[in-house]
């Protein structure tokens, strides 16, 4: 067990759920000032969750350099068009449909290479929850259009596992250099390792470095 102050967590925990997460947030904030004084001005953040689920990345892939809003609105375009958001369903529409929808030349070629995936079961999504982290990054970014960053965000938010800094994601990195006084050329290396002082626990760091990202910014 790792200890801090009155405070245990397992060293082995590998996932968080809605019966530690307020709990985890406190260990971080005991190890870390600059954590606390997130939580101290702006509360716990939302434990942010998605279903397993072909639509879950969908969405992330439509929200792959983009806003957030205008990531939400081309999914809602296609909810409207499909109903249902399956791999079938995506497969039925033609590249003029899924541009009404909003979606990208680009990213029409990723979400059907998705389907396609899935409909050959080249992808399971219903096993890599049983997976490691790293045999699930391995599975997924084989598919043209996945990267890091939206492994990142599906391990975080879907299968909630502990562990996870997402380097490619600016707002927690922008987060992260304003609540550190870190220079905004700060490198990629002087960032993770900062990261690394929370491990196990880093992707719940990252919800509360995203929380204060967007607190401020309702702020300003």
């Amino acid at each position: 067990m790792k200890k801090n102050t009155n405070r245990l967590i397992p060293e082995d925990i590998e996932t968080f759920n809605t019966e530690n997460f307020q709990e985890l947030c406190n260990y971080l904030a005991d190890q870390d000032q600059d954590l606390k004084l997130i939580l101290d001005n702006h509360g716990y953040p939302p434990m942010w969750t998605r279903a397993n689920t072909f639509e879950t990345l969908v969405h992330i892939i439509l929200e792959q350099q983009v806003s957030l809003a205008s990531a939400l609105s081309a999914l809602n375009k296609l909810k409207e068009k499909l109903t249902e958001i399956t791999p079938e369903n995506i497969l039925k529409l033609n590249d003029e449909e899924m541009r009404e929808c909003y979606v990208s030349r680009q990213k029409n070629r990723y979400i059907k290479g998705l389907a396609e995936a899935i409909v050959s079961g080249e992808i399971n999504l219903e096993k890599l929850p049983a997976m490691s982290g790293e045999e699930v990054r391995k599975t997924l970014v084989r598919l043209k259009g996945i990267g890091n960053w939206t492994v990142d965000v599906y391990l975080m938010f879907t299968l909630q596992r502990t562990d996870i800094f997402p380097i490619g994601d600016l707002a927690a990195v922008n987060a992260l250099k304003r609540l550190k006084q870190l220079p905004p050329k700060a490198t990629r290396e002087e960032i993770l390792a900062i990261s690394e002082e929370w491990k196990p626990l880093r992707s719940v760091a990252s919800m509360m470095l995203w929380h204060y990202y967007l607190s401020r910014s309702k702020k300003e």
